[in-house]
């Protein structure tokens, strides 16, 4: 009986941390699942007679859209998806607004539009002085930083100031050139259509380093790259950018954010982005707790002991699963993004097999992937036998440079002579290995033809 009384302080330090998990995993749920937050998820908030006219005037609202994963990106059956698109739907729900998305394919094309009045609005642009003049931004409803991206070997680039002398590669009218011209002029500055082509730049040692969103750079392979250090005073905050004149549509939005419930809005963040959010490290009430309660169970009983181990063990084991799914998901996301990408995409080997290839390559070749994997051009008769050639020998040669290309080209194909926009990467095992090439192109003259 003296033993038994010996083990009550462990059952009860037991019995109470099992409460406070329980409690916590019940708060944890609670902000995970939207349905269970109440009947304000709905809520439809009120408009004035000006705004209510201008709906009834605009039953659909033009929303200017770059493609960038999990903000905003076509999914593998063509749709919209994305942070910035539940919140438009959220918003739709609420106002009554009809969102209609229009893809551009760079910053530059975007903004184009708004400017020459083609859309209304854009969910994916920073504030800056020269957008000001022509947009108007919404309230503020989250946030990210920027970040450098150099070269893995090359030293971590701590600020711009840094960066003098020396190349930096922007995507034309990013939200930072205008900064980076007028503050720092004796920064190389050099502007590329996309940020794909500024990390090549980069990876290829003709640019020292880049600038992207920091939550952006995670998600894509870095090989000979690396995320450094955030760039000084440069937090920007996400906002709606509406289209100068339309004051009726920005109030109607403000009003729409104002009234968006912060546990919805956090719940809707932590959806898409806490899969890249980096690691918490335990607090130290966590360390303290864990390790008093190790030592209530050596003093009380050893069996006790061996029970936690058993479960901490279990713990382990699915964790690890939840990892390997974790990782699963992921590889099946990237399938997915490349096959919704609009232009041909492949990856061949470094003997110019083919490894990978997306639905609108085995579309515009008019193949299946099953019958062209693991083969090179000329192998097959997919193309023109001088065209396959010619394209197979540009492979090799670019593997012994290793430099990225990007041209405008005429290029025969089976069903005639094509103007396109060529582009082929070398890419790289986690090593510093070169593993093949990643290329694409666009059809330029069909897309002339439908504009």
């Amino acid at each position: 009986m003296r033993f038994f009384r010996g083990f009550k302080p462990a059952v009860c330090w037991m019995f109470l941390i099992g409460v406070l998990g329980l409690d916590q995993a019940g708060t944890a749920a609670q902000l995970a699942t939207p349905e269970s937050r109440g009947a304000g998820v709905g809520a439809i908030i009120e408009l004035d007679a000006q705004e209510l006219r201008w709906v009834a005037e605009h039953p659909q609202v033009i929303v200017s859209s770059v493609q960038y994963p999990l903000y905003l990106f076509k999914d593998e059956h063509g749709q919209w998806s994305g942070l910035n698109n539940d919140l438009l739907n959220r918003i739709s729900a609420m106002t009554g607004l009809q969102f209609v998305h229009e893809e551009s394919f760079s910053t530059d094309q975007l903004l184009g539009r708004l400017e020459s009045a083609e859309a209304d609005m854009s969910t994916t642009l920073a504030m800056n002085d020269e957008r000001k003049a022509f947009l108007d931004f919404s309230h503020a409803f989250g946030g990210a930083g920027w970040v450098f991206v150099g070269r893995a070997d090359a030293p971590v680039v701590h600020s711009l100031a840094q960066l003098a002398k020396r190349v930096l590669v922007l995507p034309a009218r990013h939200a930072l050139e205008g900064t980076i011209r007028r503050d720092y002029p004796a920064i190389e500055l050099r502007t590329v259509k996309t940020y794909a082509e500024a990390r090549a730049l980069v990876e290829s040692g003709e640019a020292f380093a880049t600038i992207e969103n920091e939550i952006g750079a995670q998600l894509y392979p870095l090989g000979q790259l690396k995320v450094g250090r955030a760039v000084e005073g440069k937090w920007e905050a996400d906002h709606l950018a509406v289209r100068k004149g339309q004051s009726p549509l920005l109030s109607i939005l403000n009003k729409a954010l104002e009234a968006f419930p912060a546990a919805d809005l956090r719940a809707i963040r932590l959806k898409w982005l806490s899969g890249i959010a980096p690691v918490e490290s335990p607090s130290r009430w966590r360390q303290l707790t864990h390790w008093f309660c190790w030592g209530m169970f050596i003093v009380s009983l050893f069996g006790l002991l061996s029970l936690l181990w058993n479960r901490r063990l279990a713990a382990l084991i699915k964790q690890r699963a939840d990892a390997e799914k974790g990782l699963g998901d992921q590889l099946a996301f990237q399938h997915a993004l490349i096959d919704a990408m609009p232009d041909p995409m492949f990856v061949r080997d470094l003997q110019g097999r083919l490894i990978m290839c997306n639905k609108s390559y085995e579309e515009s070749l008019c193949t299946r992937f099953d019958q062209v994997q693991g083969r090179r051009l000329v192998e097959l008769d997919v193309l023109p036998a001088e065209t396959a050639a010619l394209l197979h020998a540009e492979f090799m040669a670019q593997m012994e440079t290793r430099k990225p290309r990007f041209s405008e080209r005429q290029l025969l194909f089976n069903n005639g002579v094509r103007d396109i926009y060529q582009w082929t990467v070398p890419f790289y095992s986690v090593d510093g290995q070169l593993r093949g090439l990643l290329g694409g192109w666009t059809d330029i003259g069909h897309r002339t033809r439908h504009l």
